[in-house]
């Protein structure tokens, strides 16, 4: 049933977000990639019996902590079915692989896709307090892939050889690019020959779990 596999993949994540665990960490826990753990929480994959008990162990809980209490209305428990896509949240990026390398994928963060826009999309959690207060640290930045943006808006750019991704205010002065903090305390960045900077999309919004 679609109910039920949406809800275990709901407890699922439940319980690893309380864990405070990545996909990756519990499907190596399992034995499994990370991205089947994420078709589980999706509800797009149903894991079979042992896998579940598995999981559960890895998480810490009783299997009937997954499943709907018996006599439990699912249909009040779950909203109104909306297709949902998974958002890659990327973390540390290797030298020279492309941003969405399956190893450069800490996890996924499910978003209604009619809230989304058009593009290729992925998340980076803001580090550190250089856009505060516009963007707080470790702060979820939805990004939407694109090479170049217009002066005042917010990218990710990629520093250093491409393997430390940013989030910086972008000015233009002619052809010259300079990455603006929004706190006052740092000191903007002059993309030179010997300071090579690269954009690789526009910050569109940002969340924080509490």
């Amino acid at each position: 049933m679609k109910d039920v596999s949406r809800y275990v993949g709901m407890q699922i994540r439940k319980y690893r977000k309380m864990r405070n665990m990545t996909q990756k960490e519990l499907g190596l826990k399992i034995g499994v990639k990370h991205n089947t753990i994420s078709s589980y929480e999706a509800g797009t994959n149903e894991p079979e019996q042992n896998t579940l008990f598995a999981i559960a162990d890895a998480l810490g809980v009783s299997i009937n902590d997954l499943f709907p209490k018996i006599n439990e209305e699912i249909s009040n428990l779950i909203p109104l079915p909306r297709e949902v896509r998974p958002i890659p949240i990327i973390g540390v990026i290797a030298c020279g692989d492309p941003i969405f390398a399956e190893q450069n994928v800490e996890d996924y963060r499910y978003e209604v896709v009619e809230n989304l826009p058009s593009g290729k999309l992925y998340y980076l959690y803001a580090k550190g307090d250089s856009m505060s207060p516009t963007i707080p640290s470790n702060s979820l930045v939805l990004i939407r892939e694109q090479p170049t943006v217009e002066s005042g808006q917010i990218a990710a750019v990629l520093l250093n050889g491409d393997t430390e991704a940013t989030l910086k205010r972008i000015k233009w002065q002619g052809d010259i690019m300079i990455l603006m903090p929004d706190n006052p305390a740092y000191e903007p960045i002059v993309a030179t020959n010997e300071n090579q900077v690269r954009i690789i999309g526009r910050a569109i919004k940002y969340s924080v779990d509490l």
